[in-house]
């Protein structure tokens, strides 16, 4: 599921991969990269949360997904550039991700910050389901929704190779 990598004070540290969607309409992979960052925000799902909050590291690299198009597929690659933070669009009561129960001093949602790394050839979600490599992907799995998911290793380097890129290269 990890790869070591350095962390900030030099030692090793194990990275985590990830998948995250967005739908092509709302936020697609090409708004990132003009964008050159952005804020993970408007997660309304606590297993999701939990992720992003605890387990998502500065580095830790991630599928961005367009999903809810024809075909849903994976666009693009980004990294991690800040760990969860409170999220502060659950405190904008003109928000639609409003939530009164959280607040500054005790968020219930959390966010991270992401930046491209690169774009990919279209990895349709029917080429992933076809893959016998990518069994047990939670992305593939029936029933499963969640905006934030995690990837193994290995999965993420199929997915690249799909895309025509080496893992090794990133």
């Amino acid at each position: 599921m990890s790869v070591e990598s350095i962390d900030p004070f030099g030692l090793p540290r194990t990275m985590n991969h990830w998948l995250m969607k967005s739908e092509l309409d709302v936020y697609p992979y090409s708004q990132l990269v003009a964008d050159g960052w952005t804020h993970w925000d408007g997660v309304r799902n606590y297993q999701a949360r939990n992720m992003m909050r605890d387990a998502m590291k500065v580095g830790d690299l991630v599928l961005f997904y367009h999903s809810n198009t024809k075909p849903p597929h994976v666009a693009g690659v980004a990294r991690i550039t800040r760990e969860g933070y409170g999220d502060f669009t659950s405190w904008d009561a003109s928000s639609k991700y409003f939530d009164e129960k959280s607040t500054a001093e005790n968020p219930r949602w959390f966010m991270v910050d992401i930046e491209p790394v690169c774009e990919l050839n279209m990895v349709p979600l029917q080429d992933m389901k076809d893959n016998p490599n990518l069994d047990g992907m939670p992305l593939l799995q029936r029933g499963q929704r969640l905006s934030v998911q995690p990837v193994t290793e290995e999965q993420f380097a199929e997915v690249l190779r799909m895309a025509g890129v080496d893992a090794a290269d990133l």
